[in-house]
């Protein structure tokens, strides 16, 4: 249903309730007082009705229409345009759900416009109708509490994104493989969260500015000082939160790499062990080698081998046999293959 809530409030209450636009446009020019109108995904003949009935900019209007915008503030003439992202914490996931809601602030009436479930306007709406000193103070006391609802819903995110990181942490230096994953994740969470809320600093501020000229309320600015103080909490904890995870991601990746060169380290031993292996083993290879062939030689056994009938033959094959050895092992020695 585009049309949430259609209301006109005088002297610090609720007066009546429309169904229609038009019912809400004709009360307002007969009997004054402040409208809100509060628009859920409205349609194209919605937007151009409030449009032409509040004469606001077709630039505001194309912005609320197409959605997806950045906190910010512009002003045209007496009409304030503020486009404000709330975010709620999924834990499951780890994931930050954000909504949007756009804000028509004018003399005399208050539009908002939702574009996601978040935040909750109606708890907005009954807290001002609760408070007739609040609602007394016309549509700025709807921009008010509609920033502080959303202000106030940045808390449970800050948590969950704390808590995430905590988990994180322990997890890096319990070699835990998919943490590399989670922390990226996480990081691109925290980002998107910084580019909610560091706007809203710049938006607060502008209003400020903008006090004495549009007399604004000592104890609204008061409530806005706050709303601007929680912002500012905010905003430094996802600055921190972000510094955090990038350097988990570097510590992480540190780990890693040390313990890759460390498995190198263990490899190259290993490989230096076996090279010393191969060289024994290949040592007293060669060193049997020689005397097994002049043995193997001699034990053919051929009938024409002179060397058989040769006094000094025998001797002296076992002589080459002894001193070939020696000599292999000399050499193999010298070179640190034994």
């Amino acid at each position: 249903m585009p049309i949430v809530d259609s209301a006109i409030y005088r002297e610090g209450a609720r007066e009546t309730h429309h169904v229609t636009l038009d019912q809400t446009y004709e009360d307002l020019h007969e009997n004054g007082g402040f409208a809100w109108i509060g628009l859920y995904r409205p349609t194209a003949a919605e937007l151009a009705s409030v449009a032409e009935e509040f004469e606001l900019h077709h630039l505001a209007i194309q912005d609320a229409r197409t959605g997806h915008q950045r906190p910010k503030l512009e002003r045209y003439g007496e009409t304030l345009f503020v486009v404000l992202r709330a975010a709620r914490y999924l834990d499951e996931p780890e994931q930050v759900e954000f909504g949007e809601v756009h804000l028509f602030i004018g003399p005399n009436f208050a539009i908002t416009i939702r574009h996601a479930e978040s935040p909750d306007l109606a708890k907005v709406r009954k807290r001002i109708e609760g408070d007739p000193v609040l609602c007394a103070l016309g549509p700025q006391a709807v921009l008010y509490a509609v920033m502080d609802e959303v202000v106030r819903g940045y808390r449970p995110v800050v948590s969950g994104l704390e808590n995430d990181i905590d988990e994180i942490e322990e997890a890096i230096f319990s070699g835990d493989p998919a943490v590399t994953r989670r922390t990226y994740e996480l990081l691109r969470e925290a980002m998107a969260f910084q580019r909610a809320t560091h706007p809203l600093v710049g938006v607060l501020k502008s209003l400020e500015a903008g006090y004495d000229k549009y007399a604004v309320d000592l104890e609204l600015r008061r409530d806005m000082r706050d709303v601007l103080d929680n912002v500012l909490r905010t905003v430094e904890r996802a600055d921190t939160f972000r510094t955090l995870l990038q350097n988990a991601l570097t510590v992480h990746s540190t780990l890693v790499t040390q313990a890759q060169n460390e498995e190198m380290h263990a490899l190259a031993a290993q490989t230096h062990e076996q090279g010393d292996q191969v060289k024994k083993i290949s040592s007293w290879a060669a060193i049997l080698f020689a005397p097994g062939l002049v043995g193997t030689i001699y034990g053919m056994n051929f009938t024409h081998m002179p060397e058989l009938n040769w006094t000094f033959g025998y001797p002296l094959a076992l002589g080459v046999m002894v001193v070939s050895a020696v000599v292999l092992w000399v050499v193999f020695r010298r070179i640190n293959w034994l």
